[in-house]
């Protein structure tokens, strides 16, 4: 085992990588990998005490990297577990004499515990803040009703409606969960709350069922029944049966929806809803990696609509999203548009400009914080105002960018390097460890490299002219970033057999002779080779794999 050889090796040490062999690698390319470094770093190969002294530490982190590996059992266990598996006193996780297979199942079932004790813990507590600004003194204003009024002179503001709703959930067992929501409203002074609990219990594979209990101060008490059911592997079906109690009697109601895979990123919805607001919907919705296409029509009383939306993804790190619908109905007709991003780890900033008849003209603005949301809709005007439209799409455009470049990207800028700088020191040490194993390693590779480098020459094979690894800067954007990389020209030579050079699909950090000069940080190979006497280069990225000689890494003599 890994802890019997008395050699402290890095948490993070790659047996794979430093073979340089595939994570599917059979028995014989172990076997061959090997022989390989044996050869390399045999220590009876080097004289010099030194030299010795080098060549043994690494013949033994090589050898440990393939006793692990060559063995079914212990390499389950490393696939699973990684080093510190192996080091376990007693294997208090599983039995080593285990298949691998068994180990695998072991190791599902352990997930399965660590993940219902994290239910357990977890309460995925949700909320929204909505308010309401009423901001048409901007643009519906009468100057001559103000003129003897102090203070008149500046457009009044105000804030309408607020409302407040927040909600937790906790596990009771790994099939039933309580939600207790809350929410608080008000509009033009008057409001009120309310507060319910809903206790859902995952029946089977296939359904759920949740009873719902509510009481507010505007609305007598209130139960539910919802039920959740897939009746094929494309269909399901939800129904949502409730009381509401009031000084007006009962008031019953009914939802019912059927739902339909059209195919495998389109699903078709019919909906059927009685009482409050009696109405029959229908909708296709069709989802994709680029974008989301909604139409839908609905017959109701008071409410009949029919509404089209389209959103298309943009496949950049931000995950910008732009956006328009058109929904006209008995109410009129509201064209919408907008668009989000997300400005850090947890949070999407999201603008919407709506323009209808009657409605008018209004800007909702929407920060998604983690589950959090902060929702504020600005109604800007009661009329079709082209002003108000003008300024209501042009503003938040400019306040974003000017936010965005003074604000948010040197906050996020600082926030990476924080986190890098927290990273690197960390890591120092084991940083440190490698980089004097890959030195010792290029000093014990020299004479190897030599004479493969005579044998590749003399078949006009494949010679590495120059190689580097780590992050390079090729972006103006960027040309302040220091430019952090290692010369690998003799570990990559080292590695060439028979006029071709094979790197496997993992870090190249982990390569003899290799460490990783920026943690944290993009890194690239960058190499410039020759083959029957031409010039070629190429980049790839770290946990690329590489292959090479090839004639479209060929340096064109023209250019």
């Amino acid at each position: 085992m890994a802890a019997a050889l008395g050699e402290e090796v890095p948490d993070n040490e790659d047996y794979y990588s430093l073979l340089n062999v595939r994570r599917e690698a059979s028995q014989e390319e172990l076997k061959a990998a090997y022989r390989r470094l044996c050869m390399l770093y045999h220590p009876d190969k080097h004289r010099d005490p030194e030299l010795k002294t080098q060549a043994e530490q690494l013949f033994n982190l090589v050898h440990q990297a393939y006793e692990v590996l060559s063995d079914p059992q212990t390499r389950a266990i490393y696939d699973i577990y990684g080093r510190r598996g192996l080091e376990m006193e007693g294997w208090e996780v599983v039995e080593r004499r285990r298949t691998p297979a068994e180990i695998r199942e072991e190791f599902e079932r352990l997930q399965r515990e660590r993940e219902e004790r994290r239910l357990q813990q977890r309460t995925n507590p949700k909320g929204t803040i909505s308010v309401g600004i009423d901001a048409t003194d901007l643009f519906d204003r009468y100057d001559e009703e103000y003129e003897d009024v102090p203070g008149s002179s500046f457009p009044q503001i105000e804030i309408n409606k607020m409302h407040i709703s927040q909600s937790i959930e906790a596990p009771l067992t790994a099939t039933d969960t309580a939600i207790l929501s809350g929410s608080l409203s008000t509009q033009n002074g008057n409001g009120g709350g309310s507060i319910n609990l809903a206790l859902r219990r995952v029946t089977s594979p296939k359904g759920w069922g949740e009873l719902e209990f509510g009481a507010g101060d505007l609305q007598g008490p209130l139960f539910g029944l919802k039920i959740f059911r897939n009746l094929t592997p494309k269909c399901f079906i939800t129904t949502n049966c409730a009381l509401q109690f009031s000084s007006r009697g009962i008031r019953p109601g009914l939802t019912t929806v059927l739902a339909r895979n059209l195919d495998k990123n389109t699903m078709g919805y019919l909906q059927w809803r009685w009482g409050i607001q009696s109405a029959m919907n229908t909708s296709i919705v069709r989802d994709t990696k680029t974008s989301h296409f909604t139409v839908a029509l609905q017959l109701g009383i008071p409410h009949s609509f029919m509404m089209i939306s389209y959103q298309h993804k943009f496949q950049d790190e931000d995950q910008t999203r732009v956006k328009g619908s058109l929904k006209a109905g008995f109410f009129g007709t509201i064209v919408e548009y907008g668009a989000e991003r997300k400005i850090s780890r947890h949070s999407i900033l999201g603008a919407t400009v709506s323009v209808g008849v009657p409605q008018g003209v209004s800007l909702k603005i929407k920060l998604n914080r983690a589950s959090q949301t902060y929702f504020f809709p600005v109604h800007l005007t009661d009329q079709l105002l082209p002003s108000a439209v003008f300024y209501a799409t042009v503003g938040p455009l400019v306040i974003y960018f000017a936010m965005h470049r003074l604000i948010i990207k040197p906050y996020l800028r600082a926030q990476k390097e924080k986190e890098l700088e927290k990273q690197r020191e960390s890591t120092a040490s084991d940083v440190q460890q490698k980089k004097q194993e890959a030195e010792a390693a290029v000093r014990l590779m020299q004479e190897s490299v030599r004479r493969i480098t005579e044998a590749e020459e003399a078949r006009m094979g494949l010679i590495i002219v120059n190689a580097w690894y780590g992050k390079f800067v090729n972006d103006n954007s960027r040309k302040n970033e220091k430019v952090k990389v290692i010369d690998v020209t003799v570990p990559l030579q080292c590695l060439v057999k028979d006029s071709k050079l094979i790197l496997t699909e993992a870090s190249k950090a982990g390569l003899p002779g290799f460490y990783d000069p920026c943690v944290g940080e993009e890194k690239s190979l960058k190499v410039l080779y020759q083959f029957r006497g031409v010039l070629h280069q190429v980049m790839s990225a770290d946990s690329e794999a590489l292959r090479i000689p090839k004639q479209s890494h060929r340096i064109d003599a023209d250019g």
